[in-house]
């Protein structure tokens, strides 16, 4: 072989690779956007997301587990048996969320008690699962870790608006309580918005959620209607 048809080959080689890792930005970031578009998770998207910092908090661990599993299940993908693949994957995750639950219960614990039972339940996320058995257990670990760091921050930008909107209409506030997650340091990131005789209740409530969630969905289906249009 030739050195030009192995500098062409190499070429297509590096074009193939950029082209799968664009894809799976576009994917995780928006077109298939595991929480404003396949709808998964949304007992702790909607439940905990009154503020930013229990967004965040939840954000990063559902991350961690998430690029962590998928990483664990494609490296595996040969020695798991098809037949008692599922409770292999969750076992998997189920010890990555124990990981997680140990750790935010050491250092950062009012955070803990504040994200309760949703820090255990990332075990029966769909998201995380539907990953691992969808695409890691399919493809390279570093098209894996990628495909779950990348629908991973999907889920965060969602949880990181959705508890944004809400603290700002339910508190005036954004950052309140954030030396819950990162430490005294960081009592005075708190950014007062507006301040009011009253809070607007409904926005701190699940309904609240709900509605906010809503328009977060039609803003993502107006802009691809928008864009498709042109």
């Amino acid at each position: 072989m030739s050195e030009t048809q192995k500098i062409s080959i190499q070429d297509a080689h590096e074009k193939e690779t950029s082209s799968v890792y664009k894809a799976l930005i576009w994917q995780g970031l928006w077109k298939n956007n595991p929480g404003i578009v396949q709808l998964l998770g949304l007992c702790p998207l909607l439940a905990v997301t009154n503020t930013v910092t229990n967004a965040l908090g939840l954000a990063i661990a559902t991350l961690f587990v998430l690029v962590a599993s998928n990483s664990l299940v494609s490296l595996l993908r040969f020695y798991v048996p098809k037949t008692i693949r599922i409770p292999i994957f969750v076992m998997i995750i189920a010890s990555l969320v124990t990981c997680v639950q140990l750790l935010m219960n050491a250092f950062t614990y009012e955070l803990y008690l504040s994200l309760g039972i949703f820090i255990p339940l990332i075990v029966t996320n769909c998201i995380i699962i539907g990953r691992a058995e969808a695409f890691a257990s399919k493809n390279s670990v570093q098209h894996a870790a990628f495909d779950g760091l990348m629908m991973g921050l999907g889920f965060s930008g969602v949880l990181l608006l959705l508890g944004a909107s809400r603290e700002v209409l339910a508190q005036g506030t954004l950052f309140a309580g954030m030396d819950a997650l990162l430490g005294p340091w960081a009592k005075d990131f708190t950014v007062v918005i507006y301040h009011a005789d009253s809070s607007f209740l409904l926005a701190a409530l699940p309904p609240g959620a709900f509605m906010i969630m809503g328009m977060i969905i039609a803003l993502k289906n107006a802009i691809d209607q928008r864009v498709a249009k042109q």
